[in-house]
């Protein structure tokens, strides 16, 4: 059994730094481009006079570094090498995160907005099994391309967690003589909704409230009649790109079903097993540089006459941070190897449980690092012009949004009881 990493990673680690050294960092200085990652971060990033969205200056900037790391052949490093991509693993995408975090907010990485000049793509992966060629080549070149954008419709006003008892619904209806579903319904959260093309709309079409089948995805162009943004969610953090989309008599022809129809819910684990190991990895790379910068902070601030880290009140809780942080490591490195040596429709039925554990765990682990950071560092720490209030803002969500830490929680106690997954035959009988 070997822990090292790939010769081969390591390398590519070091050729991500040069990287990032040569083009991304000259390009954060430029033109007080800074002024997005210091303390006017908020107020440079959030139009607050347009609902609160991003400004165009910010993701202007955002599209610029990852056109570089495109040129370089970084962004698509995950995709498969049919659209350019590098086939990159889940493994080294978990260790490329981590790393990227770990150095802090810069334009490298920020996940505020997704963005890293190492993409992270679920829909790729989505559109690759489930999707016919015409919307391969139509949905991943093209969303390569900046030509099509997928916002993800799952979540509803009344029904957070629980997308089965989804009150939007799609009926077969024929429209100039041509076969097609109607789409009624509401969705909440439909982050991206001001800069997509489509949405991937998910509506009960067949089944009773409660089934896990007959709910089917749908890809609604953004400009479709009948869809309309209702209002956009102020958040914790912002700015805000996360609003409440109303579908009414909306209408689309039977070649925007994406997968089987009545099997959305399938597809949209596939979405969300990839995105929640490489967002974990980004939260234990958060909480370890919240660990370290406490640690360098404490080493040399001499209150009284000494360091605070001869303190062991500052001591033992960067202790218990930092074991966590390296238990953590472990699970969600072996956890994406794992997914890398499962089929990919196989995940959730073998996998899902690690993957939840890796996730809940991960995003509780930062906030309580990004706390303890701000409590070491004292009332610099609570500023702004430390990063820590931005890492804990914008880690908090993902304890709900990645799937709730409950639902999570629930996901893994079913196949630790044997109710779901490998467990399941051999606990029958318990």
């Amino acid at each position: 059994m070997d822990f090292d990493l790939p010769a081969d990673l390591v390398a590519y680690l070091a050729e991500l730094d040069a990287f990032i050294a040569a083009e991304i960092r000259p390009l954060e200085a430029a033109d007080d481009n800074i002024r997005f990652f210091d303390h006017r971060r908020e107020w440079a990033r959030t139009d607050f006079e347009n609902d609160g969205l991003p400004r165009h200056e910010w993701e202007a900037l955002l599209a610029e570094a990852q056109r570089r790391a495109d040129a370089a052949g970084h962004w698509r490093f995950s995709a498969p090498k049919t659209y350019g991509g590098r086939d990159g693993s889940n493994l080294w995408m978990a260790v490329i995160r981590e790393h990227f975090a770990a150095k802090g907010l810069g334009l490298h990485n920020d996940l505020q907005n997704e963005h890293s000049i190492v993409g992270n793509f679920p829909f790729v992966a989505m559109f690759e099994e489930f999707g016919t060629e015409a919307q391969k080549q139509e949905f991943i070149l093209g969303g390569f391309k900046r030509e099509r954008i997928v916002a993800f419709g799952l979540t509803e006003p009344e029904h957070g967690s629980d997308a089965t008892h989804m009150e939007t619904r799609a009926v077969p209806e024929v429209r100039g003589g041509v076969p097609g579903w109607r789409i009624d319904g509401e969705k909440m959260w439909t982050t991206g909704m001001h800069v997509a093309t489509h949405c991937a709309t998910f509506a009960r079409t067949d089944g009773a409230a409660g089934d896990a089948r007959g709910i089917t995805c749908l890809l609604v162009p953004s400009d479709a009649p009948g869809v309309k943004i209702e209002e956009y969610l102020w958040t914790f953090n912002m700015p805000t790109d996360h609003p409440r989309v109303s579908f009414t008599n909306v209408w689309v022809p039977e070649t925007a079903v994406l997968g089987a129809p009545g099997a959305g819910l399938a597809l949209a684990q596939s979405f969300v097993h990839q995105n929640r190991i490489r967002q974990a990895a980004s939260s234990l790379g958060a909480a370890v540089y919240c660990i370290e910068e406490s640690v360098k902070y404490a080493r040399t601030r001499k209150p009284f006459g000494k360091a605070l880290a001869e303190n062991q009140a500052i001591q033992f809780p960067l202790v218990e941070l930092a074991t966590q942080a390296e238990m953590l490591r472990l699970l969600i490195r072996k956890t994406a190897w794992e997914m890398d040596r499962t089929p990919h429709k196989a995940i959730e039925r073998e996998l899902s449980d690690r993957v939840s554990m890796c996730n809940y765990w991960a995003n509780r682990l930062v906030c309580e690092a990004a706390d303890r950071a701000m409590q070491v560092h004292g009332g610099i720490g609570y500023s702004r012009h430390k990063p820590f209030e931005h890492i804990y803002r914008h880690h908090r969500r993902y304890r709900i949004t990645e799937g709730a830490e409950e639902i999570q929680m629930r996901k893994v106690a079913a196949f630790l009881f044997g109710y779901m997954g490998p467990r399941k035959a051999a606990l029958a009988g318990a």
